[in-house]
């Protein structure tokens, strides 16, 4: 994220202008932009003219439009952020008052005002606007004749490619076809890596797969780089690292982000410090289960008895429509924070986010053991 301009006063008003360059960036903005904040942004309209003939003709203008937010939307596959609200910007074509939707898009500027700019909101701004955190991961995750190409962000995880190919059993008499089958399969993945993968963003590539699969890709990938010459792919082929998993389905990135090598290349980044946090969370919930709590209620006692060591929390609580709610979670990070411990804000876009929204989105690490809180009804 690119900032034009920012004037700001911590806990108190200000303006920022951003513009999103990734989508990841779009991503931050959705959980920057809360409802009762305004955005201004240049926008296209109908609009009707009176036409010479006495009837009306319908134009599109540019114009620059100011809307109070009452909603927003984020489209993860379109990369666009839809935000709606009632224009408060004076113009000839639009009433005060009326309704519009402001759509947007990776490098299209907009001002983003609001009445606080809370310690969550500045840190998101930080963290949005802060090369150093992006990590950027891309996984081949593969089976025979299935894979899926994930480019893993700072806060978003996107199918970039999925690829299917039937192949017959390489048993028989259709030995020869299972053969030409599968360097066509590795053809295609090979086409998909190199449209998918930028060396110049990625840490590093993952090839991942039950059995030999990801070794034969791998294999392949380097012949053809070399007999090709293709550069990026020969001068980065240190930084593609063979992972096992149990499946090429999407459920078994979880596999690829706990191993070892993996969370090496990424572990300064946001991305391996939520999965981290939440690897020890299980640990700590399986071995001293009085150590550990989730839900709001048991987090909150656990609180109040200065007991959180660790917090993690999903950045979807942040976006409750009740403002008292999102101040309510905001203080607690800050409170966890002041106390000495430690607080991960989880993004729900990441399959770590969504192992902890299926536990109500909120967790804890204690410092000491609480036995008593399951006495406490959720």
């Amino acid at each position: 994220m690119r900032i034009s301009r920012k004037d700001i006063v911590p806990d108190g008003p200000g303006s920022v202008k951003l513009v999103p360059v990734d989508s990841d960036d779009l991503w931050f903005a959705y959980n920057l932009i809360a409802v009762g904040d305004s955005v201004m942004a240049v926008t296209v309209r109908k609009v009707l003219r009176e036409a010479a003939s006495g009837g009306r003709d319908a134009e599109r203008v540019k114009l620059k439009l100011e809307i109070k937010v009452e909603a927003v939307d984020y489209d993860k596959v379109g990369a666009v952020l839809r935000i709606r609200g009632k224009n408060i910007l004076e113009n000839e074509h639009v009433k005060i008052g009326a309704f519009h939707t402001l759509e947007i898009e990776l490098q299209r500027p907009f001002v983003l005002r609001k009445e606080i700019w809370d310690s969550l909101a500045l840190d998101v701004l930080h963290q949005a606007t802060d090369p150093a955190a992006s990590a950027d991961l891309v996984v081949v995750l593969m089976q025979e004749g299935l894979a899926h190409i994930i480019l893993v962000g700072r806060s978003v995880t996107t199918t970039r490619s999925r690829i299917e190919t039937s192949i017959p059993r390489k048993h028989g008499p259709a030995i020869a076809g299972y053969e030409s089958a599968l360097n066509k399969f590795f053809e295609n993945v090979l086409q998909a890596f190199l449209k998918h993968v930028d060396f110049s963003v990625v840490r590093c590539a993952v090839i991942a797969s039950p059995g030999f699969t990801k070794d034969q890709f791998h294999r392949h990938l380097l012949l053809e780089a070399e007999r090709r010459q293709l550069r990026t792919v020969i001068e980065n082929k240190s930084r593609i690292i063979l992972v096992h998993t149990a499946s090429g389905y999407k459920h078994s990135l979880r596999e690829v982000l706990d191993s070892p090598s993996v969370m090496n290349m990424i572990k300064d980044s946001k991305a391996a410090q939520e999965v981290r946090a939440l690897k020890d969370f299980f640990d700590m919930l399986s071995n001293d289960p009085t150590r550990a709590c989730y839900g709001p209620k048991h987090v909150e006692v656990a609180h109040d008895r200065m007991a959180v060591q660790t917090l993690l929390i999903t950045d979807d609580l942040f976006r409750n429509a009740d403002i008292a709610t999102r101040q309510k979670y905001v203080n607690l990070v800050k409170s966890v924070k002041d106390s000495g411990g430690a607080a991960h804000i989880f993004s729900s876009m990441h399959v770590s986010g969504e192992q902890l929204t299926q536990l109500t989105g909120i967790a804890a690490i204690l410092r000491f053991p609480l036995p008593d809180l399951d006495d406490i009804e959720m």
